[in-house]
């Protein structure tokens, strides 16, 4: 057999034992699910809901009262959740349960936003509803987090990183809502 043959006839080999054995990342969630150590979905009980005590209750209650307007004017939904850690998931997987559980935005109209925060392990996420896709695609909600959430909280400036992000979350969802009005 040459040397050639031989890689080749390896090489199969390990694609084979690749394909048949559980990749790695997988089984620790995996576990993690079958044991119900997932972090369960918190209530939604308020616009601002931070688990870590990194806004005062001043900062919290102006972020709600801005969140409220916006909500009561446009119809658009926006809620902040900061918690300590997502783990044993990443924070993809926990802001896709959260968002659909909690199901942010106006029944029909599909208009929410979730934007979450995980201090311990500096991983933030916005989650779009399917309305708003357009107006705040995967590369703008890359934009706000890393020119706007990460610089302020590098600083600790929690509160002063969500009110701009959300500032820009609501200028590019008007967007979308002026065009839906103008259809309806």
């Amino acid at each position: 057999m040459s040397q050639r043959a031989s890689l080749s006839w390896v090489a199969r080999w390990l694609a084979i034992l690749a394909l048949a054995l559980p990749w790695p990342g997988l089984i620790p969630l995996a576990a993690a699910q079958a044991s119900g150590a997932v972090l369960p979905v918190p209530a939604l009980t308020a616009r601002v809901i931070d688990q870590t005590a990194s806004l005062s209750s001043t900062q919290r209650g102006q972020l709600e009262d801005k969140l409220a307007a916006f909500e009561t004017e446009k119809g658009t939904q926006i809620v902040i959740l900061l918690v300590p850690t997502t783990q044993p998931e990443d924070i993809a997987s926990y802001a896709n349960r959260i968002f659909n559980v909690w199901k942010p935005g106006r029944q029909g109209v599909g208009d929410g936003l979730l934007l979450l925060v995980a201090k311990q392990d500096r991983k933030m996420r916005i989650e779009v509803a399917r309305a708003l896709e357009g107006a705040v695609p995967d590369l703008a909600t890359q934009r706000i987090i890393i020119e706007t959430l990460q610089p302020h909280f590098r600083q600790d400036d929690f509160a002063g990183g969500l009110d701009l992000a959300t500032d820009q979350l609501m200028k590019a969802a008007e967007r979308v809502l002026f065009r839906y009005a103008a259809r309806h």
